[in-house]
């Protein structure tokens, strides 16, 4: 008996091995890409930054982007952002879990929703819900590029301007450092007029209204890009996060199995040594 449970206590410990060397090898995967993700966000915050202080000095000055106007019920896009793959830890979850509430906040207001998904687990769980999902896109929330934000922002700012739908909103996860990401909705378009102090003296020629419909939609996509570079990059922090968490929690089951498993050997060795006894005593009794 103690020597097949001494073979079973062997084999999970192998087993949980084998998984603890996948789970450490994904962790210092994660670790790396979390550099080259950070680098690559920082080095677009400049031209996001900067392209956002002429958008908000435009409307500050009076500047509204020439939007068609259209009867009936306002419409806001909302984009969910999530990943392709799993083993993130919560990430997933808490950027669903606060997208699928503003969904309802927004149709509980009296407005239609219509939700595009980026990430093959936000079109999975929409879909599973049976909420319709009117664009689904994949394969470009791990190394994003800006032709990936084009791709999707062109045909929603054409939207925009047609004035099929009233806003642009996103959902997505917004990196604070290695241990902190947060949740959160950013509405893209439209940005509203803030009050300031002492509003520009710039003068825009032709005019600001022409200035501001040639660069909106540049802003969008800009705007969508570092959403997605702060998704990117949180993912990998999640994801290395949860491996180091798999990791440890293995080192630690390995550890109690090979408990067991001398406890099994001992326990095998005590038998083995009584049965001796036992049978040194019966024969010393038979002689």
């Amino acid at each position: 008996m103690a020597s097949a449970e001494l073979r079973i206590i062997n084999r999970r410990i192998k087993s949980v091995r084998s998984t603890k060397k996948i789970t450490r090898a994904m962790e210092l995967i994660a670790s790396s890409r979390i550099v080259k993700a950070q680098n690559r966000m920082k080095s677009s915050e400049s031209y996001f930054g900067l392209l956002s202080e002429i958008v908000q000095d435009l409307i500050n000055n009076g500047a509204v982007p020439q939007i068609e106007a259209k009867e009936g019920k306002e419409k806001v896009l909302l984009i969910v952002l999530t990943s392709d793959r799993g083993l993130a830890g919560a990430y997933n979850t808490n950027v669903l879990k606060i997208a699928d509430t503003r969904r309802i906040e927004i149709e509980q207001s009296g407005k239609d929703v219509e939700v595009v998904t980026v990430g093959k687990k936000a079109t999975g769980y929409f879909t599973y819900r049976k909420i319709d999902v009117s664009s689904g896109y994949e394969g470009m929330s791990d190394t994003p590029e800006f032709d990936n934000a084009l791709d999707v922002m062109t045909p929603i700012t054409e939207k925009f301007y047609a004035g099929d739908i009233s806003s642009i909103e996103i959902a997505y996860t917004s990196y604070k450092s290695a241990l902190t990401q947060d949740a959160v909705i950013k509405k893209i378009l439209p940005l509203d007029p803030q009050e300031v102090e002492n509003k520009s003296s710039v003068t825009f020629e032709p005019s600001g209204e022409e200035v501001l419909d040639s660069i909106l939609p540049k802003y969008a996509n800009a705007s969508f890009f570092n959403a997605l570079l702060n998704g990117s990059t949180s993912e990998h922090a999640a994801r290395m996060r949860a491996m180091k968490a798999a990791t440890d929690n293995a080192e630690e089951l390995i550890k109690l199995l090979a408990m067991k498993s001398n406890q099994a050997r001992q326990a095998e060795i005590t038998t083995e040594i009584s049965e001796i006894v036992g049978g040194s005593e019966a024969l010393s009794d038979a002689s």
